[in-house]
């Protein structure tokens, strides 16, 4: 007796918990495939809008001009330019208060810009911890099903006479079908988690640079002319 060793032979003659199983798996495969596609072209719109940004913060643009683009491009801009934005409404605020003590000024710019960064790296990180989960979880999942599949496949031969290859084989097949499912599922998360987590960190890290360089430029600001005229530089 020959048996079909396809896959979709071997999920159909599978036990409905091995089915379940995979389909979990496939389920979430096909969601996490999704989520690095949109996970893919955001960190590269972040990348490119953030690279004109910095082209256009030291081109020699002054301050205000910057900030006047900043709050008009607020939800379509970069991550930097948001971050700019906020340091700079804290800076201009704290003068319109009359405020001129240094420490003041820079350090509440400083904490402005700290939570809009914040916020922007939440945002980055937006479904990095699900597939950090699916590449840890999905190969056990799977291996929970082939160990089902295998008890059960050893149950059904508990009523046969002689027991052969030919006879174990199908069984012990459908069964570890849910562990190279798992594996499907996993492989993919790990690489793209890992890839992501570099490119967040680095981007992270960007930003982290031009709050420090552009607390100099505030700090050089102090006491000299109004932040109006000021460029970039």
């Amino acid at each position: 007796m020959t048996h079909d060793f396809s896959i979709v032979s071997l999920l159909l003659n599978a036990s409905w918990v091995v089915q379940a199983v995979v389909l979990l798996l496939l389920t979430v495969s096909v969601i996490s495939w999704a989520s690095i596609f949109r996970k893919v072209f955001a960190l590269k719109r972040v990348q490119r809008l953030t690279d004109v940004f910095e082209r256009d913060f030291w081109s020699g643009a002054s301050l205000s001009e910057l900030y006047l683009a900043a709050t008009r491009n607020a939800h379509q801009g970069s991550p930097m330019e948001r971050i700019f934005a906020s340091g700079m409404r804290e800076f201009q605020k704290l003068r319109e208060r009359r405020i001129t003590d240094a420490d003041a000024l820079l350090g509440g710019a400083r904490r402005a810009m700290r939570a809009s960064y914040q916020r922007e790296v939440d945002a980055l990180e937006v479904n990095l911890s699900f597939l950090g989960s699916v590449g840890s979880v999905s190969p056990y999942v799977g291996l929970f099903g082939t160990v089902w599949g295998i008890m059960h496949a050893f149950t059904g031969l508990a009523a046969l006479t002689q027991v052969t290859l030919a006879t174990v084989a199908p069984g012990i097949a459908e069964a570890l079908v849910a562990t190279a499912i798992g594996l499907f599922a996993a492989i993919p998360a790990v690489i793209f988690y890992n890839r992501f987590a570099h490119d967040i960190d680095r981007a992270a890290n960007q930003l982290e640079t031009f709050m420090e360089e552009f607390s100099n430029i505030l700090n050089r600001s102090v006491g000299a002319a109004p932040t109006q005229g000021q460029s970039a530089h």
